[in-house]
């Protein structure tokens, strides 16, 4: 088992009207990724209410601020036990198996045009032997393929966007990998975390976007950025695309300075300390 401590501080100016917020910063409950302990804190005395989507697990923080200066700050400490598992072993599930939870996970949508890449992506990887060395190999094609490039992207920047201009940042290359999965029918989902191990000459400490693709009979994690160690990504959300999941969805005329997070690794309540480690194992932290 793994604790991680996370720290996230956000900083907003409200206009004169105030605004809306959608926050997607707490740490999702899941049955190898548990939350031991949290908390939050507001700089306006605003009502404010977490709720849970039922369907996939997101916890949603939502406040509507006063005009003026507004700082979330948000820390947690969570514990990660992975699903580990021999990546041989695994197998692709057969679209008429999958489970209806999983189904929409194999459509196109706005960032993952999958429909229009299906002719590529079956000459690229099509006639290659199902499982998860396949999603591997994918994941491998998307990184060699694509250089990590900051502020190379915008809101508007699709998959295909990112497979002809060979540059992005971590959302971008995710949005590709998840196309390229879909078009060969392999479920594919939109990931948001926050990352351990990333390197210092990235810059500091951001949100981070990483694939979870359906194998076998849970969501197993990959990284196409290369970025960042995956044993020690915490999840916050998960979607079809980024559309679904942004840290912060806002409505009115409100202005942000860049995000303030830290995350390390914590002994455990024995005293046990363990690091991430890149891992040639298949990580999950589904059910």
């Amino acid at each position: 088992m793994i604790r991680l401590h996370i720290a996230l501080e956000l900083a907003y100016t409200i206009g004169e009207y105030g605004g809306d917020f959608v926050f997607n910063i707490h740490a999702a409950h899941t049955q190898r990724q548990r939350v031991v302990r949290e908390a939050l804190s507001l700089s306006q005395p605003q009502p404010s209410v977490v709720q849970t989507d039922p369907a996939t697990g997101n916890r949603y923080l939502r406040l509507q601020a006063a005009p003026g200066p507004l700082e979330v700050r948000y820390d947690a400490t969570i514990d990660l036990d992975h699903h580990m598992a021999e990546p041989g072993t695994i197998a692709e599930v057969p679209v008429a198996r999958l489970p209806l939870s999983v189904l929409s996970y194999i459509y196109p949508s706005r960032y993952c045009p999958s429909d229009r890449l299906h002719r590529f992506a079956m000459r690229e990887f099509g006639r290659l032997p199902q499982g998860y060395a396949r999603v591997q190999t994918i994941r491998d094609w998307v990184l060699s393929h694509t250089t990590f490039t900051s502020n190379s992207s915008t809101s508007d920047t699709s998959a295909i966007d990112t497979l002809l201009s060979t540059v992005g940042v971590c959302r971008d290359f995710a949005h590709l990998m998840i196309a390229l999965c879909r078009a060969v029918n392999i479920p594919a989902r939109f990931a948001t975390g926050i990352d351990y191990g990333a390197d210092p000459a990235l810059g500091p400490t951001d949100f981070h976007a990483y694939v979870e693709a359906w194998l076998g009979d849970r969501w197993y994690l990959f990284d196409p950025s290369g970025t960042a160690i995956p044993m020690g990504f915490v999840r916050l959300g998960t979607g079809r695309d980024a559309a679904d999941v942004s840290f912060a969805t806002i409505f009115g005329s409100i202005t942000s300075a860049a995000p303030r997070i830290a995350i390390q690794a914590m002994a455990d309540d024995s005293g046990r300390l363990i690091v991430p480690y890149h891992s040639t194992q298949a990580l999950s932290t589904d059910g």
